[in-house]
Formats: structure tokens, C-alpha cells, sequence
């Protein structure tokens, strides 16, 4: 395994145990046995580190693929919301002590702004996907992408929350059929 692979593995657990306010990059050199330097050389900053963990160790959208026009819409969106789902459910723990510590939040979003990442990239992700559909006549003209993508990214994270707000830690995704139900909810009037 490559040192970088170790910090990612390394980092993914640390910050799905401690949240990213309290883990240091300290602590995830530590546990993956490298220098602190060592662990800059592969990541510039803790937002750098964090955001690669959110893209390569955790399941996301970077890992679906959707093409406007092939399938079914329904289907397509169903996809998306598991997707999202699951990525929610390992990501609320790590980021969820960001929101308490408004000068760390102000900072969080000014470096993930810099890297390019962001919670607004699943709804723009989304959005883009509905209206490459509605481009080609498979979603209403008068169908307003941008809110269809928010109420099902919305819905996605509230459920996330709920699940982990019930369980903690050891809360289970939500299955691919709450992902079917809500996407049927927010295409069906699409169409």
C-alpha cells in the first residue's frame, strides 16, 4: 500500500471516529506512520486531506455514472440519491462539528471553496442532469431543475441525519428503495 493510501485509510478513520474539528493532521501521520511534513508532501492542507477522503473513501457520486437520455429517469435519479444517501451517512459524523465552531466553518468553506468542493457541488450535479434531460424533452420545459435538485438532495440529507441522529455511529444507509420512493416523488411531477 502506497504512503498515500495509508494517510487516506489512516485520515478516513480518524475523522469518522473524532469529526474533522477535533482530528489533527498530527494524529493521522501518527497513525499512519509517517512525519507530519511527510504527510503535506501528498496533501497541502487538512481540507486537501479531508476532501480527498470524502471523494476516495467514501461511496459518492463520483462513483455513478448517469447519461441524459440512456434509462430511465426515475431510475437514473434513484441512482443519485443512493449515492448520495450513503455518502451522507459517512459524512455527517466527520462534518457535523463544523457547524458549532462558526470561525472554523468560515475557514472550512473558504479552503473547500479553494479545492473546488463543497456541499453545493451534489445539487449542481443534479440540477445539471435535469436539465440535460429536460434539454431533450424527457423533463417538463416549465420544470425548474434547480429546486427538483435541491427537495431530493434535501430529502437525502435529512434522512441521512435521522438515522444518524437515532443510531449514531452504527446507523445503517438507507436502503435503494427510500432512494426509488424519493426519486419517484420529485420526478413523476417532472414529467
Amino acid at each position: 500500500m502506497s504512503t498515500r493510501e495509508r494517510i487516506l485509510d489512516a485520515a478516513a478513520q480518524i475523522l469518522r471516529t473524532r469529526g474533522v474539528a477535533l482530528a489533527t493532521t498530527k494524529e493521522i501521520a501518527q497513525a499512519s506512520k509517517v512525519s507530519e511534513p511527510t504527510l503535506y508532501k501528498y496533501f497541502e492542507d487538512k481540507e486537501r486531506l479531508l476532501l480527498s477522503v470524502l471523494q476516495e473513501r467514501l461511496p459518492g457520486l463520483s462513483r455513478v455514472s448517469v447519461l441524459p437520455g440512456a434509462g430511465d429517469v426515475e431510475d437514473n435519479l434513484a441512482e443519485l440519491a443512493h449515492a448520495v444517501l450513503d455518502f451522507y451517512q459517512q459524512s455527517i459524523p466527520m462534518l457535523g462539528a463544523l457547524l458549532a465552531d462558526p470561525q472554523r466553518m468560515a475557514a472550512h468553506r473558504v479552503a473547500m471553496s479553494r479545492h473546488g468542493g463543497g456541499p453545493d457541488k451534489a445539487v449542481a450535479i443534479f440540477a445539471t442532469y435535469l436539465r440535460a434531460e429536460q434539454a431533450i424533452g424527457r423533463i417538463n420545459a416549465d420544470a425548474d431543475p434547480d429546486a427538483a435538485a435541491s427537495l431530493l438532495i434535501g430529502a437525502c440529507f435529512h434522512e441521512a441525519f435521522l438515522r444518524y441522529y437515532a443510531k449514531g455511529p452504527d446507523a445503517v444507509a438507507a436502503p435503494r428503495t427510500f432512494a426509488e420512493v424519493l426519486a419517484q416523488a420529485v420526478v413523476r411531477p417532472l414529467t
